[in-house]
């Protein structure tokens, strides 16, 4: 499922709507797009990985040189409870060395005033 048919269903929440943009950002490789929906002071969290505080540390994270072009994220479900959104979905990107990155996640994304200010991501490398 993609997000074209999530964002034409008119139920969707204002928060769903932002997780939405976010993934459609990474998509299109729109730092601009991605980081407007953030709060200054975002926290980003891959347990065992690594953690970020600030807008500027979550753009160097994105621009990571590690991978190549964008990646095709493909969102099967969201779910939503008070100013929490969960996103389970799929992600498959190239590595520069030539690797592809084939895996599934599940992103825990905070709100606080219609932006994210936290974000916990699990994924699973299915190599």
């Amino acid at each position: 499922m993609n997000s074209e048919v999530f964002e034409s269903d008119p139920s969707l929440s204002p928060n769903k709507r932002t997780v939405l943009a976010y993934v459609e950002g990474f998509r299109t490789g729109d730092h601009d797009a991605i980081l407007a929906l953030l709060t200054d002071d975002v926290t980003w969290e891959m347990p065992g990985d690594f953690s970020i505080t600030g807008k500027e540390a979550f753009d160097e994270e994105i621009e990571n040189d590690a991978f190549t072009g964008t990646p095709t994220l493909t969102v099967i479900r969201m779910v939503e409870e008070g100013d929490i959104v969960v996103l389970l979905g799929t992600v498959e990107a190239r590595f520069t060395d030539g690797g592809v990155l084939n895996g599934i996640f599940s992103d825990h994304f905070h709100f606080r005033d219609g932006k994210m200010c936290r974000i916990e991501s699990y994924q699973v490398d299915n190599r």
